[in-house]
């Protein structure tokens, strides 16, 4: 009896024993996977965190380089040697572009202030559905060039050379609207010859560009492929061109595309040389903030062309339409305007063949606004044409000599030309551009290698300032210092007394 109990007393034991360790084994599981569950929770949080930080760190990347950038930028410190002339001064901000703003829209409302900027050439598009020129019916068409006449004599009284492009579809011939392609590309083929035979035939104009189109990629959809193949209509306008009869001489290229595209590039280049098409000039349009990148172009644009030996020595390099924004902005009506217009075009001399600043006038405000914006050089009509500070900044580079002379120590932020006047004075522009606004910078200047004498030293802002000094060069060095505001410009003239 006795060894029975303690066998019963020990089967017990041993099962509360069991059943203690198995409630054990169930707690310590329960508290393992809770342990788990709250370690891989706290490694989901961290992975998401390190993610959302990383996110947050590539969206910031670019405003941390462009504020080190800043930081870090080159001041100036322009030296200028008076006697060293090293060309012709190039003028490529001599070219001026107008947009579709309004139907037969007209220069000689204007024409005081156009030709105070001695425009070269002057482009304009929308010339088909804005100036009523084609009539009739596909197969049956007709030609009435009274209104774009008009605008044309008004390019002339000013001094400039028409640069056409040949935009957009006349809704007689079009499959569509005014962006669609014609019915027939015989239709469009003879449009262009009887253009090219009225303004450079009966008018007698000489030396005029006309240019397949304005801005392909985006008004119509065209591509150099497909159904709304771009080459087709170039080469439309190739064959009516080859048509006419008893013309000056012309030039004949596109394409306009809304920025540089080496796709679009190479296709005209190839066509060009394939199909023994007229390619003189390849054109494109470039809207930023960043100067830099209309030198960035051309350096593309012509190691590109070094693939096309037969085109490379002739072919013209043409930014067709220019500014820092393609979509309404603030800064065209300001200084911003002002001082990205001019060191735009001073970093463009010498190194692009033309650049039309885009545009002359602005279009009218659908809420009656004077300023909306808009790209215009001047306000439209309804607030008297205007002048803005684009425009003033404009009229002040381009008093600038002609002949170039050397300049040294540009920075990050100035940019600057030198000349020689006419009458012997030593002419320095400079633009303070800065896209933040924030940037002053008092720019030391040296002119060396001036006769000694009596000199005055005149600082003429674009917002109509002027400051005059005197001074005195023994050594063959005259140094001054002028005080560059955010987006500003300034013409700088030292003239012997």
């Amino acid at each position: 009896m006795m060894e029975s109990t303690r066998f019963v007393a020990w089967a017990v034991l041993t099962k509360n024993v069991t059943l203690e360790c198995m409630k054990t084994t169930k707690h310590r599981r329960k508290t393992y996977r809770q342990k788990k569950r709250l370690k891989v929770a706290v490694q989901v949080v961290v992975v998401l965190s390190m993610l959302v930080v990383t996110m947050i760190g590539v969206l910031q990347l670019q405003v941390v380089r462009e504020f080190f950038s800043r930081a870090a930028g080159e001041p100036a410190n322009i030296t200028v040697h008076a006697d060293t002339v090293i060309g012709v001064m190039p003028r490529p901000w001599r070219n001026l572009a107008q947009g579709g703003e309004d139907h037969a829209w007209r220069i000689k409302p204007i024409a005081n202030q156009v030709r105070a900027l001695h425009p070269t050439y002057i482009r304009i598009d929308h010339i088909y559905d804005f100036y009523d020129i084609v009539g009739g019916s596909p197969g049956n068409i007709t030609f009435n060039f009274s209104k774009l006449d008009a605008l044309l004599d008004d390019i002339a009284a000013v001094g400039a050379t028409p640069y056409i492009s040949l935009s957009y579809m006349p809704p007689a011939i079009s499959t569509g609207d005014i962006v669609a392609p014609p019915q027939r590309y015989e239709d469009w083929a003879l449009v262009v010859q009887r253009t090219i035979e009225h303004i450079s035939g009966t008018r007698g104009t000489a030396n005029v560009y006309y240019e397949v189109w304005n801005e392909p990629d985006l008004f119509g959809g065209w591509k150099y492929y497909g159904n709304r193949n771009y080459l087709a209509l170039y080469n439309a306008s190739a064959r009516g061109a080859a048509r006419a009869t008893g013309v000056k001489p012309y030039k004949l290229g596109g394409a306009a595309t809304t920025a540089l595209y080496k796709n679009w590039f190479n296709a005209l280049a190839k066509n060009a040389v394939k199909n023994k098409v007229r390619f003189d000039f390849f054109s494109w349009h470039r809207y930023d903030h960043d100067i830099d990148r209309y030198r960035d172009d051309m350096t593309k644009v012509r190691t590109w062309l070094k693939k096309y030996p037969t085109l490379e020595p002739t072919l013209e390099l043409h930014i067709t339409e220019w500014g820092h924004d393609s979509e309404n902005h603030a800064g065209y009506d300001g200084n911003y305007g002002a001082a990205h217009t001019v060191a735009g075009a001073i970093e463009m001399a010498g190194i692009v063949e033309r650049a039309f600043v885009f545009e002359i006038q602005d279009g009218k405000d659908p809420n009656g606004e004077r300023f909306w914006g808009r790209w215009g050089l001047l306000t439209h009509n309804d607030f008297g044409g205007t002048a803005k500070p684009r425009y003033n900044a404009l009229r002040l580079l381009d008093k600038i000599g002609n002949q170039r002379l050397q300049l040294l120590g540009k920075g990050s932020w100035v940019k600057g030309l030198a000349a020689k006047s006419d009458n012997g004075d030593t002419q320095i522009v400079l633009a303070n551009f800065d896209r933040y606004g924030k940037h002053s910078e008092g720019v030391p200047i040296t002119v060396k290698n001036l006769p000694s004498g009596s000199y005055t030293v005149t600082k003429e802002f674009h917002n109509g300032r002027v400051q005059s000094t005197v001074a005195s060069v023994s050594n063959g060095a005259l140094i001054t210092n002028v005080h560059l505001p955010p987006n500003s410009v300034v013409m700088v003239t030292i003239q012997k007394k």
